[in-house]
């Protein structure tokens, strides 16, 4: 029996991971290795975590630890592992994955306020100062830099600042934004990190990681409200094993991961890939108002990453349809995620470059099918 595939019409996939990934990426998973073995864990594994801390500060005191899953397994773990029972959690939220955060510390039962914003609204700093004046139980806040749900980027600096400032411990989401923006987690003084392997760093799915500072991480023993999901354990299984997993390793995932980490340094690290980011981002925002696309939010509130434009008005406009038109042309863009507004979004990182924004937006024009009715 004939095998089929695919293959032979690739599309780009212009969402927020998985993304569009490198061909020599790919290829590093052709490979298969063994989980005990030194050039697997000293040699791919260890030097990942090493890399990892070098991208996120230029501080001591800091380590990472990779956790298999999705990026949400990697948020649960510190949830659950890095607040005891005494500790109260504040979650700043402004979209689905600020929701996620609450929804899992509902799950753990851990005790918890949720701050919401809105949607399409920023944090106000005022707020949460105000919140961690009023009540001294909170220990723990947790916010997503980039809210995918809309692209919107919320102000780390001036968040953590306040939390810093009444002395509680900063737990940043960055899914979609380490590796693709510029900054020093000490500097800012977040103390947990949290992303994944298939969002800026290039990566494909398989597993996040938690960058932390390493004197708090210490003091999470026994903590853990999951086995799998125990944080400390399996950062003080690598620190023990030299990069051992403490259950089965994705270890093609890992070594595609290794790859990208080398092209993201090519290219020239952290400061260009954002360069190539908003570079993107600006041709598609450009394009697809010259079309007569709206954006759901103000340029000022943008992210360099994903972008949501409203819905035609027309009558005749279907999402589904638009979207089958695109991905005969080789390109995949994402459904809305906002409440209250009928939108789409696209993402532009991965391996996506101007050129490649330019063509989109020319397969666009040629799939507004509501447009060229006669």
């Amino acid at each position: 029996m004939a095998i089929t595939t695919d293959l032979e019409n690739p599309y780009l996939l212009l969402t927020p991971g998985p993304l569009s990934t490198s061909q020599t990426v790919r290829e590093a998973m052709l490979r298969d290795w063994c989980t005990w073995d030194d050039d697997y864990n000293l040699g791919v594994v260890q030097k990942i975590r090493t890399q990892l801390v070098e991208l996120a500060t230029k501080a001591p005191g800091y380590t990472s630890v990779l956790m298999q899953g999705s990026g949400t397994a990697s948020v649960e773990a510190t949830i659950g592992t890095v607040i005891d029972d005494a500790g109260r959690l504040l979650v700043v939220n402004n979209g689905a994955y600020g929701a996620r955060i609450a929804e899992i510390a509902d799950y753990l039962n851990i005790s918890h306020t949720v701050f919401d914003c809105g949607e399409t609204r920023l944090p106000s700093a005022e707020v949460i100062d105000e919140l961690l004046a009023s009540d001294p139980s909170i220990t723990h806040v947790a916010m997503v830099h980039c809210e995918t749900t809309t692209g919107m980027l919320n102000p780390v600096e001036e968040v953590v600042k306040i939390v810093k400032r009444h002395k509680r411990i900063a737990i940043i989401d960055a899914m979609s934004s380490f590796g693709g923006v510029p900054m020093d987690m000490a500097e800012l003084g977040i103390d947990y990190l949290i992303s994944s392997a298939n969002k800026c760093i290039q990566g494909v799915p398989g597993f996040g990681f938690v960058i932390a500072r390493e004197e708090l991480l210490k003091q999470c023993k026994g903590q853990a409200r999951s086995l799998s999901l125990d944080l400390y354990a399996q950062w003080d299984c690598m620190e023990v094993n030299a990069g051992k997993w403490r259950f089965t390793s994705p270890t093609h995932t890992v070594r595609a991961f290794a790859q990208a980490m080398q092209e993201l340094l090519l290219e020239g690290g952290v400061e260009a890939r954002h360069e190539r980011y908003c570079k993107n981002q600006s041709c598609l925002v450009q394009g697809m108002e010259e079309l007569g696309f709206k954006c759901l939010l103000e340029k000022d509130m943008h992210s360099p990453f994903i972008t949501s434009f409203y819905s035609p008005e027309h009558k005749d406009y279907d999402f589904r349809r638009f979207y089958s038109l695109l991905k005969e042309k080789g390109f995949v863009i994402y459904p809305g995620k906002v409440s209250h507004a009928d939108c789409f979004r696209i993402g532009n990182i991965g391996d996506v470059y101007p050129g490649d924004i330019a063509r989109l937006i020319n397969a666009i024009s040629e799939s507004m099918y509501w447009e060229h009715k006669s």
